[in-house]
């Protein structure tokens, strides 16, 4: 049997009339339009296991929790199978019976923590209390650690949220001298994360004039690590908006700061520097800031903005997974470049790993879909890059959109352009960015 329709069974779903109910609730909660299937293709899903057409796929992963190809493998009679469900779907909870609706009961409970939240951070009306920043500090820590994996829309009114309750306090006049710094050092975290979140929902001004905020931060909190970061950032937003120049700029004046600090902040802006001189065709530099940062990985010293993780960290993962982009990016497609951009993708196949990322997952997707062109495989390409594809609307941020246009772009240049392969494939990928939902979004 299919997991797909074993998982189907197991909630209840046992034919296309009651299939198509559920498909709508999650199409309308994604915002697709205009991809609803006829009951005859669900039949053949259920009963004959075909694999539903590629418009459909976005809504079945969101519903079912599982990517496609999860979905559509084979499954032994009486066993159970053990997939990962994917980061950020939301597939249909159980319900607490009898009684409350469990959902019910997570958003009134949800209410009473938010209201006892509030309680604490307005109690001492003097000062602020030990309890109050340790809130803060588990606040920071879960949404650091939750940023990369979720879309941003399940995390993002936490965040503005968090921040607002730091800059309310940094501004109430009731922090001692010994708490400033590190109050000043939360807000650049989060200030750092707001602006993130811009750039992946596309608005590059406000995502900057956020980062110089993180930035003034930083400088009040004496922290080099997190005003290095800061221009990492600068960087990135910079990298993303197709502004190499900027992009170089920025990662070089961090790698400057960073270069004496023992932590990854450092290696990660060596990693942004040699992507964004891919852009500028300076093949040189790409080569000595890889080098670089994998001579300076075997000194790293963890640091505290590598305790905290997620995006504060800049594991050997993500650091394969940019070495390969910026060769990607300079036209390579070599067999030894193809056996790293295969590892790099191998290196986020494990969603409960702990520096696993959904955007750097689909990023490494891509720079293989690249390298593989580059190199004459367009069915490896193919085959590559159809994950990203499958993605469901809420996890398409800027990023993936850009990274999956690359290909689309490199398709176009291509010997292989008009094989039917490859046409079919750039039409896929112009539809792709057209797909997300409205704002927030992942």
């Amino acid at each position: 049997m299919l997991f797909f329709r074993h998982t189907l069974q197991a909630r209840g779903i046992r034919s296309p009339e009651d299939f198509l109910p559920e498909y709508r609730k999650v199409a309308q909660r994604l915002g697709v339009k205009d991809a609803e299937p006829a009951p005859k293709p669900v039949e053949g899903w259920l009963y004959e296991g075909r694999k539903p057409q590629r418009v459909f796929r976005p809504v079945i992963v969101g519903m079912l929790g599982h990517s496609i190809d999860q979905l559509w493998t084979e499954i032994p009679d009486g066993t159970e199978p053990h997939f990962v469900p994917l980061a950020g779907t939301s597939p249909a909870e159980p319900h607490a019976d009898p009684g409350m609706d469990l959902n019910e009961m997570k958003r009134t409970g949800a209410m009473a923590v938010r209201r006892a939240k509030d309680f604490l951070l307005g109690a001492d009306r003097e000062r602020v209390g030990e309890d109050t920043l340790g809130l803060l500090d588990d606040e920071v820590q879960r949404l650091v650690i939750e940023y990369p994996r979720v879309p941003l829309s399940a995390i993002w009114p936490d965040l503005l949220e968090t921040q607002e309750q730091v800059f309310r306090l940094l501004e109430g006049g009731r922090v001692r001298p010994s708490q400033l710094r590190d109050l000043n050092a939360k807000a650049a975290m989060l200030s750092f994360l707001v602006a993130k979140g811009f750039n992946d929902m596309e608005v590059p001004h406000e995502a900057m004039t956020m980062t110089r905020v993180a930035a003034a931060c930083a400088r009040d909190a004496e922290h080099p690590g997190l005003i290095a970061l800061t221009d990492g950032l600068k960087s990135l937003i910079a990298y993303w908006a197709d502004r190499p120049a900027d992009a170089y700029h920025y990662a070089d004046q961090g790698a400057a700061t960073a270069a004496n600090l023992r932590g990854t902040v450092g290696l990660w802006l060596l990693g942004l520097k040699a992507r964004a001189a891919a852009l500028l065709g300076d093949d040189e530099t790409v080569r000595a800031a890889n080098r670089e940062a994998a001579d300076r990985r075997e000194q790293v010293v963890p640091d505290d903005l590598d305790q905290l993780g997620g995006l504060f960290v800049y594991a050997s993962e993500k650091q394969l997974y940019y070495d390969v982009e910026s060769r990607a990016l300079l036209g390579q497609g070599n067999g030894q470049l193809a056996a790293m951009a295969e590892s790099a993708v191998a290196g986020f196949s494990d969603p409960a790993a702990p520096n696993w990322a959904f955007g750097d997952l689909a990023g490494a997707q891509c720079n293989l879909a690249l390298v593989r062109l580059f190199g004459g495989d367009l069915d490896g390409a193919a085959d590559a890059i159809r994950p990203v594809l499958d993605l469901p609307p809420s996890h398409r941020n800027n990023g993936i959109v850009v990274s999956a246009v690359r290909v689309k772009n490199a398709l176009a240049s291509s010997a292989a352009r008009t094989a039917v392969v490859a046409r079919d494939l750039r039409a896929e990928i112009e539809a792709f960015p057209t797909s997300r939902p409205s704002l927030p979004r992942g």
